[in-house]
């Protein structure tokens, strides 16, 4: 989601919060900053949801530079401008959607969904309430989603949930996935993974923290290492998903 207004933003993270399907992942207030995440991101989102006011880069202009690139993403333009000129501009962009202020979160909503037809499989609804619920515990636990390590984390975590062997070859599979995925090194995941882990164990939720980890780490003598925190937090999505089929 790109647009200046950090209340909508805010709002529609707020309104997304519980769904089972759509999820703001990325956000920014400003359009060069938001163009870059379109294209350095690609593989972690679905849908743009961007303003066209926007500072430092117009959304016209990310339109133009995106069909540049031929880049080919679901896009839904959510602005106040609407000057017919600019709606046919949008229009040859192969935009999806032409939204208006004010608006309603619930009709945004049906537009998302509408992109794909209302039909979303399972197993990629399936995925997406796995992403949500990691979500919802790392924010809980006090990890900053704006470091890098924090979508680091959320990958190892969603991987290890998949794939539970995954725990004896942390250094050797995991981190080298999540390299190759983000085109950095293996060592700067490490890294990048313990220092969130580092920030979250002093501002995190400390019932939550006793509940997940209380059992394998000390709490009070040190926080877990990077394959703990992993292992662990997998391991209790795995028993909170068993124990909603009984």
């Amino acid at each position: 989601m790109i647009d200046d207004n950090e209340n909508i933003i805010n709002m529609a993270k707020e309104h997304f919060s519980s769904h089972a399907v759509i999820d703001i992942v990325l956000d920014s207030q400003d359009g060069e900053e938001g163009f870059k995440l379109i294209k350095d991101r690609q593989k972690d989102y679905d849908v743009i949801v961007m303003d066209l006011i926007l500072p430092n880069k117009e959304g016209l202009s990310i339109l133009e530079d995106l069909k540049k690139l031929k880049l080919e993403k679901k896009i839904i333009v959510l602005t106040s401008y609407n000057k017919d000129d600019t709606i046919r501009k949008v229009s040859e962009y192969g935009v999806n959607y032409y939204m208006l202020k004010p608006f309603n979160f619930t009709d945004l909503e049906k537009r998302i969904l509408d992109i794909y037809e209302g039909v979303t499989p399972k197993e990629n609804m399936a995925d997406k309430k796995i992403e949500l619920s990691i979500t919802k515990i790392l924010h809980s636990l006090g990890v900053p989603s704006h470091i890098k390590g924090y979508q680091y984390i959320r990958d190892g975590i969603y991987l290890m949930y998949k794939e539970p062997n995954l725990v004896g070859g942390i250094t050797k599979e995991l981190y080298p996935e999540i390299a190759g995925k983000y085109a950095t090194t293996s060592s700067r995941v490490e890294r990048a993974i313990r220092h969130a882990i580092e920030i979250s164990w002093n501002r995190g939720d400390y019932d939550l923290m006793e509940e997940i980890f209380g059992h394998s780490v000390d709490y009070d003598r040190a926080k877990p290492t990077n394959s703990e925190f992993i292992a662990t937090v997998a391991d209790k999505l795995r028993l909170d998903d068993r124990l909603i089929k009984l």
